[in-house]
């Protein structure tokens, strides 16, 4: 593995690194930010078993670089940029209390339909953008075993570096697509044969316990559970797509849940059950 010491800031080489704080100058980069050594060294092990990513470089305070070196290891081709950790803020605009960053390429999205195709649980979001918000869905999805996520305009990014950091790498696992026009498109999911839950807390709407009885008695096997932001929840346009409104109760004075919670608390009671 080359290991490279940068002891100039302004080193070409590392010049990619200075605009890793700014998510839309990554995105159209072509490229995304892996954060954290649990983050980076997954990347490196679906790189290594799958080749599903092109790692560019990584960039590693000295104490990474001890904690992580058999990892690296494993792609000897990749450049390894080392420098103190008390430079990563002016280097990154990032204080980095771990010292770890990777630069890599975004993979090719797949298309709605390869995901749609074989699936038979989907989540589905409308204008979910908090970062923190879109990894923990992406983490409950990959906990309870859905097959994909479809996202709505103005959705976050799944692969910004704070979202794949709170998925605890789950958004580089869990596929994922957008789905356009929206919600027009909904329909075709309908059309292939699945049972589209809304969930929201307006009524009128069936309670989740109430909806997964129904589901263990039969019905259409495949289910898109459709989700919204926070706040303003799902739109009427969205709900009006909908085969059935599914709310989680709550005591009174509690009118609604974040939607990462929310999500994983209907996937406890919805998704297949998880392979032990």
């Amino acid at each position: 593995m080359p290991v490279i010491r940068i002891s100039d800031l302004t080193d070409p080489r590392v010049a990619e690194y200075h605009g890793v704080a700014d998510p839309a100058a990554i995105a159209r980069s072509g490229r995304f930010v892996a954060e954290g050594r649990l983050v980076v060294e997954r990347v490196i092990a679906r790189t290594v078993e799958v080749s599903a990513f092109t790692i560019e470089s990584v960039l590693l305070s000295d104490a990474a670089l001890t904690a992580m070196e058999a990892v690296i290891r494993a792609v000897p081709q990749v450049p390894v940029f080392v420098c103190p950790a008390s430079e990563f803020a002016q280097l990154a605009g990032l204080n980095l209390h771990r010292g770890c960053l990777a630069l890599v390429q975004r993979p090719p999205e797949p298309s709605v339909e390869s995901l749609v195709g074989p699936a038979r649980t989907l989540l589905v979001l409308e204008r979910v953008g908090n970062p923190d918000n879109i990894g923990g869905i992406f983490r409950s999805a990959a906990a309870f075993g859905v097959d994909a996520i479809l996202l709505s305009p103005g959705c976050g990014d799944p692969l910004y570096r704070k979202a794949i950091r709170t998925s605890m790498a789950a958004a580089l696992t869990v596929p994922f697509g957008w789905l356009t026009p929206w919600p027009d498109r909904l329909q075709q999911l309908r059309a292939d044969g699945y049972e589209i839950a809304a969930l929201t807390p307006q009524p009128p709407s069936l309670t989740l316990a109430e909806y997964a009885d129904i589901r263990r008695q039969g019905g259409r096997p495949r289910l898109a559970l459709l989700l919204g932001t926070e706040g303003p929840g799902l739109t009427s346009d969205a709900l009006a797509q909908a085969d059935v409104r599914v709310r989680i109760p709550m005591v009174p004075a509690v009118d609604s849940l974040n939607v990462a919670v929310a999500c994983g608390i209907a996937l406890s009671h919805l998704a297949p059950a998880p392979v032990s």
